[in-house]
């Protein structure tokens, strides 16, 4: 795993604490959960995008095994 996409989810973390703090403190509560949601639907893309090339490895992996043992 690539250290990198510890640092862009931090990087999206804070960069949403502080939009959002920003937001809050001019009166725009609505739009500030709005930024946070936004926020967390970036991470979890990113997050779903890696389980999706771990099962694609995985299922690479164990069809070359069974590739393997039948010959």
């Amino acid at each position: 795993m690539d250290i990198d996409i510890i640092f862009k989810i931090a990087a999206i973390g804070i960069i949403t604490a502080v939009v959002s703090q920003i937001l809050k403190h001019s009166g725009k509560e609505d739009i500030a959960t709005l930024a946070t949601l936004a926020g967390v639907v970036i991470v979890l893309l990113m997050v779903i995008n890696m389980i999706s090339d771990l099962f694609d490895s995985l299922r690479t992996i164990f069809n070359l095994c069974v590739t393997l043992s039948l010959s």
